[in-house]
């Protein structure tokens, strides 16, 4: 073979090739605290994703706020959704200025007898009670989801409001994975027609997977569901009949609350904040 004939050019490596650029190019990533830096002090960007940044809702809702007349850029009312602001800027919402603070992700145990708010008018513990931090840096955090007052287990809080209104979608068929313990045995059939689904007063609803953990005890179950509607678990037990007695959240997206107690809390890790990221496409 002639050694000067131009042949076809090899490819290189896998190793040897470029990072594919970002979709979320200028977003920047998180630390690895757990918290993600607002914007560079010389980046721009999307009025909805500021407010978003902020706490105060998702973009979605934001770009609502906008068309709205309820946002407010330099004193000026602003409708038009593309408008770009930097840190620079006074941004208000419905009289009320905004900034876009460090985005903040916590994993709670969250304990039994604790509502699942920011606060309570009534007094009641809230999970944000369970926070020791700052006031500055707890506030705009709020748990992704409902767990009932008596729920225990794995509840995210967060000040990303886009993550958040993605995670709560059902469009995305987040999994969570709850350990059910119920006063009465559970009957075969019963499983079934957890999966085949149940009448409630809000529509029909049924387990994505549901079984026994112990064979030999028919009161204890796994059961999956990506839907996060109000004492869903609750109320599809009582359809049947039970009442159950133990309702705990072991999984959510995959994360769980392993070496974390009861009442105690810890700060997502960067890998974990990335791949909850992906999971919803952002």
């Amino acid at each position: 073979m002639d050694k000067n004939k131009p042949g076809r050019k090899r490819e290189p490596g896998p190793w040897k090739r470029k990072k594919p650029v970002s979709r979320r190019q200028g977003h920047p990533p998180p630390s690895k605290d757990g918290e993600k830096p607002a914007v560079a002090a010389d980046d721009a960007i999307r009025l909805n994703r500021y407010i978003a940044q902020a706490g105060i809702c998702s973009r979605r809702k934001a770009d609502a706020l906008i068309r709205e007349g309820r946002v407010v850029v330099n004193g000026t009312v602003v409708t038009d959704l593309g408008t770009r602001v930097n840190p620079k800027d006074r941004v208000e919402v419905g009289g009320k200025r905004i900034s876009p603070a460090g985005l903040l992700y916590l994993l709670l145990h969250k304990p039994g007898d604790t509502i699942t708010t920011t606060r309570d008018e009534r007094g009641r513990k809230a999970v944000l009670d369970l926070i020791d931090l700052p006031d500055e840096e707890k506030n705009g955090r709020y748990p992704v989801g409902r767990l009932d007052r008596h729920t225990t287990g794995v509840l995210l809080l967060t000040n990303d409001g886009e993550l958040a209104h993605r995670l709560m979608h059902p469009r995305y068929r987040i999994d969570k994975l709850y350990q059910v313990e119920t006063a009465e045995p559970v009957k075969p059939h019963e499983l079934a027609q957890l999966r085949e689904g149940v009448a409630l007063d809000d529509g029909p609803a049924q387990a994505d997977r549901v079984a026994y953990l112990d064979p030999q005890n028919h009161r204890l179950l796994g059961m999956q569901l990506h839907e996060g509607r109000n004492r869903q678990i609750r109320r599809m037990f009582e359809a049947l009949g039970h009442t159950v007695t133990r309702l705990e959240r072991v999984s959510y997206a995959g994360l769980t609350t392993q070496g974390v107690r009861p009442g105690k809390w810890r700060r997502l890790e960067e890998h974990e904040v990335r791949r909850l990221y992906r999971m919803v496409k952002l």
